[in-house]
């Protein structure tokens, strides 16, 4: 009887796969196991389908970064060859895939600053299959303690103009017209994150000399009846779409002229104006022989 030889192919292949061919060469890793100095990044960034490769490394590169790390614009630049212009552009894919959220807070003094939040795990990456594993294989687990997004994510707030003060001053003024609308009509009721991307748009509106009480009505002004799903949203379309023009310049006023206190003239008596006391023009330019 003939030896049997269970792990030869049954028969033979008429023809190699694409994949299997010997001359065609493929990824193999040689991994070493990191113990320290290393950081754990998801597929769901690292295989994004819709992220360029500049801001798949520009994700990477910020979640390895430690807590309070400056991930400005200007600061990538500086670290980074790709320049201005496409590290902005990186930055706001990320933002709009989920990977990164900026918010403004007033911090002590009146200041309202913007920070940006690193999520590693956006929520359009929680899905079962989003890390390249079959569903099956990965069972839904709730979400982590600390997660950078609770519960279901709203919408960002349209952008809204940018004032060119940034003078707490102004900032204050606006977050007063803010906070005062909902006496003019409850349901612009504003939370305090609402109301700190909105102050700057409604303060380009005060430094073009429109008075607070004509901003209050441009932004109440027929508003559509019944339940606001939003209403931040609305004021911040309102402050972007309906801004007014840059008032006209107008040449400084000239100041009036200087009217000095009447004298009287030591050589002729005669009244006349001047700063101090002395002689008119005509006892200085013909004087007494």
């Amino acid at each position: 009887m003939d030896t049997q030889h269970p792990s030869a192919p049954s028969r033979a292949r008429s023809r190699i796969a694409g994949h299997d061919h010997p001359n065609r060469g493929g990824l193999i890793h040689d991994n070493s196991r990191h113990t320290t100095r290393f950081t754990v990044i998801g597929n769901h960034l690292a295989q994004h389908a819709d992220l360029s490769l500049l801001a798949i490394g520009l994700g990477t590169h910020i979640q390895s970064l430690p807590r309070g790390a400056r991930i400005d614009i200007k600061t990538l630049a500086a670290r980074f060859p790709e320049g201005v212009t496409r590290i902005a552009a990186a930055l706001r894919e990320l933002e709009k895939h989920g990977y990164l959220r900026r918010v403004r807070e007033r911090v002590p003094g009146g200041r309202i600053i913007t920070r940006t939040i690193s999520c590693n795990r956006p929520p359009a990456a929680r899905s079962p299959r989003s890390d390249h594993e079959p569903a099956s294989d990965r069972p839904r687990r709730p979400a982590p303690a600390g997660d950078c997004t609770p519960g279901p994510r709203r919408k960002a707030l349209p952008a809204v103009p940018t004032p060119s003060s940034s003078a707490p001053a102004l900032l204050q003024a606006a977050t007063d017209v803010l906070a005062d609308l909902r006496r003019h009509d409850s349901r612009l009721l504003l939370s305090t994150a609402d109301t700190a991307h909105l102050a700057p748009g409604l303060a380009a509106w005060l430094e073009r000399d429109v008075s607070p009480s004509a901003v209050r009505r441009a932004l109440t002004a027929n508003l559509p009846e019944g339940t606001l799903h939003r209403p931040a949203a609305l004021l911040a379309h309102r402050l972007t779409t309906q801004l007014p023009p840059p008032p006209p310049f107008s040449p400084p006023v000239p100041a009036p002229p200087v009217r000095h206190p009447f004298q009287n003239c030591d050589g002729c008596n005669r009244a006349f104006r001047a700063p101090e006391p002395g002689r008119c023009r005509d006892c200085r330019e013909h004087p007494p022989s």
